[in-house]
């Protein structure tokens, strides 16, 4: 048994499969990948790995398994999991899996082909146990696998707390505890008990109230579609030897070399390096933005960012145009118990209709370019986007607790 110490959650005890998992190569890689990537330009104590993450999601599984009375093979399956459920991520975690994926058709939790070969697949066949299945379990399939990846799943546990705890903000806070304690299997599927309505509500809230303050915030938007405008012109220059596959594979050090090595991406490197990040030109709320700008692809995105430079007669590479996908609250279709009946949490809580209309409200489209062309830019995005914007381009939003509570006094 290994005891390591956490900023979290204390003590962690590593035994079993997931003593001889730490120390693989895939596992030790995620000391080398940020947890929050560009939140770390806002936050700047906001620099923990996904490696400490994982152990948190190991250890609270652990707990889970022993609430729910799962023990044996079982029971390893689901703590093998937990531990490996991100080595799939990429450099700076979620920031780059759009670019990825469009040209891999993979995201980070499909990780059939990292379990089964090398070092990871030894040490799991070794305890008996088939990498297959861990990996269904990480994508979140089967009974068990909703524990690693759903609604009231481990990660999200830990992570809320987590990424509070090194933002230095008080929203992320969750009695995971009571949480763990309150799991129960229901016709296969993981609900919380009778009566826990608020306990499965205080998950949707701590998310709400993150969102806009640590994940969305504007300038960790800023920064992440700027590594990402920079990573996408690494993949596109003939010059370099780098793939998605290959891109997918890298810590966030070696994507930092590369972009410093490339003549293409260079001034992308430094900007992201010495914090010298776009602006916004246009900051607009989604009543403002056609329907059409929403649900455009990726291609489509970039021949508007050609007409708005054209437009504004400034460089392409000095237009970023960030689409959000529309708002959406998966959390929402947490099942609790009530009155013996399994419903769905959105039917049960009128919170969760005050957050999703607090989460439609702190949408935003955003057009980034560098603070010298600003104006021409955003003045040439609203034409060739059709903005239904009048006055100020940008409209400052504060990303804090008294909006957000403001929103929810409105409507609950």
């Amino acid at each position: 048994m290994k005891i390591i110490k956490d900023s979290v959650h204390d003590h962690i005890a590593v035994d079993g499969v997931a003593r001889d998992l730490v120390d693989t190569p895939a596992v030790q890689r995620l000391r080398r990948i940020s947890q929050l990537g560009t939140v770390s330009l806002v936050y700047p104590s906001a620099n923990h790995t996904r490696f400490e993450h994982s152990l948190g999601v190991y250890h609270i599984a652990c707990e889970a398994l022993d609430h729910l009375g799962i023990e044996g093979a079982q029971s390893q399956r689901v703590q093998a999991a937990a531990l490996l459920h991100d080595v799939g991520h990429g450099p700076f975690s979620h920031n780059l899996e759009s670019l990825t994926h469009r040209r891999t058709g993979r995201y980070h939790d499909d990780v059939h082909d990292l379990l089964t070969d090398g070092a990871v697949g030894d040490v799991l066949r070794d305890h008996d146990l088939d990498p297959d299945t861990i990996a269904d379990l990480v994508a979140g399939d089967g009974r068990f696998g909703q524990l690693v990846s759903g609604e009231l799943d481990v990660d999200r546990m830990d992570y809320l707390v987590r990424d509070a705890h090194h933002t230095g903000v008080p929203y992320g806070t969750i009695d995971h505890g009571r949480l763990i304690r309150e799991l129960v299997f229901v016709d296969d599927e993981l609900v919380l008990d009778e009566g826990n309505v608020q306990t499965a509500e205080s998950l949707l809230v701590a998310r709400a109230l993150m969102n806009p303050t640590v994940y969305s915030h504007s300038v960790a938007r800023i920064g992440k579609a700027m590594l990402r405008r920079a990573a996408e012109r690494l993949l596109d220059t003939p010059t370099t030897d780098t793939d998605a596959a290959a891109l997918q594979r890298m810590d966030d050090y070696d994507l930092i070399v590369a972009l410093r090595s490339c003549a293409a991406t260079s001034e992308f490197s430094r900007r992201l390096d010495e914090r010298d990040l776009f602006k916004r030109a246009v900051w607009a709320e989604i009543d403002d933005v056609p329907g059409g700008v929403i649900e455009v692809d990726h291609e489509s995105i970039r021949e508007f960012e050609r007409e708005i430079a054209d437009r504004a007669g400034v460089d392409p590479e000095h237009v970023i145009l960030d689409v959000p996908s529309r708002p959406s609250m998966t959390e929402s279709s947490s099942r609790v118990m009530v009155n013996g009946d399994m419903r769905r949490l959105g039917q049960q809580s009128p919170l969760v209709e005050a957050l999703r209309g607090a989460q439609y409200s702190q949408w935003r489209l955003g057009v980034y370019s560098p603070s010298a062309v600003r104006e021409a830019v955003g003045h040439a995005a609203v034409s060739v986007l059709g903005l239904d914007i009048d006055g100020a381009l940008v409209s400052e939003v504060r990303n804090g607790l008294d909006t957000t509570l403001d929103q929810f006094t409105d409507q609950v």
